[in-house]
């Protein structure tokens, strides 16, 4: 079957940030002052929590390829053999920074170099020893799997991130490490996403279902605004395909009840606009399908409107694609709600 498109939002890659930051340290302070962003021109960016896994704007992507060098340069056998621990924890470090540059540069050797980093840290921090060093190289190597296996539409990829975000969780616990739990249950939500849209099957839809309520039950919206809205958002666009592959207008109202809750948090919140524009999107065009489902042309005609509104009011929180899929679905409404005012017409 066909889903239809919806936008699914991205926490910020706090391994990412982490791998950076702990690296400067190792760099000459031009490169330092290299990484910092640029923050003299206010630019608003319709773009940001949208692009994948990698996205950060912490730092500047132009350190990304200078800390490659730095930490390849470092990570020889010899250093290996002094100094084992340190290696392994760098070559994670390595790890983030190569797929965050095989993300920006859609290059598939930059994230299987990635994932060989990841597996390297793991001989090292094992299970037994580290177990929490390990967890967190399984939860990296998800994410880099995740990423890889979205790009390429790869469903063997994309079933490796499941099974390493799931050994990441045979270590972290609701109770005893509940940040590292609930982002690692986010994640298994969008791997399942993603591996269940590519074999169109409801089961692993299902399961996404499930751990992203898993990861709501550790977010409120003082601590976690983004994560919360993100969630809802994430879980609502996997209740909305679900609901196609079902043909289940309850499924469609489940979704539509979690793009609500979304909404409420991005707006209570003040996040970044956009950020409220895409999901108001994600839910007309849920809208969309479930009055195609009822045959409800009075909802296609408020679908419609919505559309119209989205497209003549916030131009400018819109990505080119989305503009041409709100057009689309804007289309499609008129004419379910014109064809079902004719039909209602020729039977009077």
């Amino acid at each position: 079957m066909n889903y239809s498109n919806n936008y699914i939002l991205y926490p910020v890659n706090r391994a990412l940030q982490n791998a950076i930051g702990e690296s400067l340290g190792l760099c000459s302070d031009e490169l330092i002052d290299a990484a910092a962003p640029d923050n003299s021109v206010t630019v608003t960016d319709i773009f940001f929590h949208t692009r994948g896994n990698y996205e950060q704007r912490s730092f500047s992507s132009n350190i990304l390829e200078p800390l490659r060098d730095v930490l390849e340069h470092i990570l020889t056998d010899d250093f290996r053999q002094q100094e084992l621990l340190i290696w392994a924890d760098l070559q994670n470090r390595l790890g983030n920074i190569l797929a965050a540059l095989g993300q920006r540069q859609r290059d598939a050797q930059w994230y299987e170099k990635a994932i060989a980093c990841f597996d390297k840290a793991m001989q090292e921090f094992t299970q037994e020893k580290y177990p929490l060093k390990w967890a967190a190289a399984q939860a990296n190597l998800g994410t880099a799997l995740q990423a890889l296996g979205r790009q390429e539409a790869d469903a063997k990829l994309l079933n490796k991130a499941i099974d390493a975000y799931t050994a990441a969780l045979l270590v972290y616990s609701k109770k005893d490490t509940p940040e590292e739990w609930m982002l690692v249950m986010h994640q298994l939500g969008a791997a399942l996403h993603s591996h269940g849209l590519l074999l169109k099957g409801n089961r692993n839809l299902q399961k996404s279902v499930v751990a992203y309520k898993n990861a709501l039950a550790l977010l409120d919206a003082d601590n976690y605004a983004f994560e919360l809205t993100a969630t809802h958002n994430n879980r609502g666009t996997v209740l909305h395909h679900l609901g196609e592959s079902e043909e289940n207008p309850e499924r469609i109202t489940e979704a539509l009840h979690s793009y609500e809750k979304a909404l409420t948090v991005s707006m209570e919140q003040q996040l970044p606009f956009h950020l409220t524009v895409i999901i108001r999107v994600n839910k007309a065009t849920a809208q969309n399908v479930l009055a195609e489902l009822t045959k409800d042309a009075v909802l296609a005609q408020d679908v419609a409107d919505e559309f119209e509104l989205i497209l003549e009011c916030f131009p400018h929180a819109l990505q080119p694609l989305c503009v041409k899929h709100c057009e689309a679905q804007l289309n499609q409404a008129r004419k379910l709600a014109g064809a079902s005012n004719q039909t209602r017409a020729e039977s009077l």
